[in-house]
């Protein structure tokens, strides 16, 4: 008989289309958002130099954004797609990255228009639909829950990274980690970044863990927790895959920023390695957390059933018979009464004493 786990598995069941909607207006909102801020940031500037170098600064956040909009938008696409009929691994996955690129088109339009003539737009443009192209085919994978909590989860080390860049956040840490020399300036940064990206880890955690579990409730079985540990290296993961898109398809950008000055060459360059290193950060750390917080609710009962011994059978199971039922049943030869009929004659053939006795009456 065919095994239906796969089919009814927790985690291949789709969304809620209410998730699938909430979450893709909300990654569509913020990679709008960033590409209206990076947009206004390029054009402000008269000088081509300072134009070149705001759109190296810019493309970091609009890649990582594009990455969570080229997920998003395909996994709500799929999620009423699947009403009607399930998708097969090969059909879903060709629809999740034709959705991603058309998102990654109409995300590089706005970065395109900017300036027709030169191929710098372009690249980042390219940069962008390659980005969300991606995000595409990993909501392609037939894993619905896992992907819908990395996104939340992303969305959600976003908002801690605004929330914790704000000048009124910021200002008094710095000040706290030292900031009076130059020096001193450049290891408090880098120590604050490192803890941005410690929480945003955690925060990336404790949303992956929030959104399986109602997942696995409204599935009606738990998900496993290699699936946890997943989710909550999403973030990183979708980090670490627009860091490298921005140093490879986006690298003439850098390049042409880095020419601008020896000064803004070095600052590119560690900007690019902070960015990596908090990726990897937020990768281990979200990881971490997904991964305690189930673990947390994982109960030993089940390990310590597994380790009693088993009941005794009853005496009543077909497959034991009573004691008294082993004992061979008795013939007419056993009772007292024929035994005494039937008693043998001495060794030393004289008759019994009462057999003779008998036999002198008659």
């Amino acid at each position: 008989m065919t095994d239906p786990e796969p089919q009814s598995a927790p985690e291949t069941r789709e969304v809620s289309r209410l998730t699938a909607i909430l979450l893709a207006v909300a990654a569509l909102a913020w990679t709008a958002g960033m590409l209206a801020s990076a947009r206004a940031k390029i054009t402000s500037w008269a000088d081509a130099a300072m134009e070149v170098t705001s759109t190296a600064y810019a493309l970091p956040g609009a890649v990582s954004a594009a990455v969570v909009a080229g997920a998003a938008l395909p996994l709500l696409a799929l999620t009423l797609l699947s009403v009607r009929r399930p998708l097969g691994a090969t059909t879903r996955f060709a629809l999740g990255t034709g959705t991603g690129l058309l998102v990654g088109v109409l995300c590089a339009i706005p970065v395109v228009t900017i300036n027709t003539d030169g191929t710098i737009y372009a690249a980042v443009g390219g940069t962008v639909a390659a980005a969300a192209t991606i995000g595409g085919a990993l909501a392609g994978l037939r894993i619905p829950p896992v992907i819908a909590a990395a996104g939340w989860a992303t969305l959600g080390v976003f908002v801690v990274g605004l929330v914790l860049n704000e000048q009124f956040v910021q200002d008094p840490v710095l000040d706290l980690l030292g900031n009076d020399t130059t020096e001193a300036a450049a290891h408090a940064n880098q120590y604050f970044a490192y803890g941005q990206a410690t929480l945003s880890g955690v925060a990336a955690g404790l949303i992956v863990f929030a959104v399986l579990r109602r997942a696995g409730r409204r599935a009606g079985a738990d998900l496993r927790w290699p699936l946890y540990l997943t989710a909550g290296a999403g973030p990183g993961v979708l980090a670490v895959i627009a860091e490298i898109l921005t140093r490879t398809a986006g690298a003439q950008v850098l390049d042409l920023a880095g020419k601008v000055s020896e000064l803004e060459k070095s600052v590119q360059q560690i900007l690019s390695t902070n960015r990596l290193n908090s990726a990897l950060i937020v990768l281990f750390v979200g990881a971490f957390t997904a991964m305690v917080s189930v673990g947390r609710t994982i109960s030993p009962t089940d390990d310590e059933e597994e380790d009693e011994p088993a009941p005794a059978a009853r005496s009543d199971t077909p497959d034991t018979a009573p004691a008294v039922a082993a004992v061979p049943a008795r013939g007419p030869e056993d009772t007292p009464a024929a035994s005494t009929k039937a008693e043998p004659d001495s060794v030393d053939g004289e008759r019994p004493a009462g057999a003779a006795a008998g036999g002198e009456r008659s």
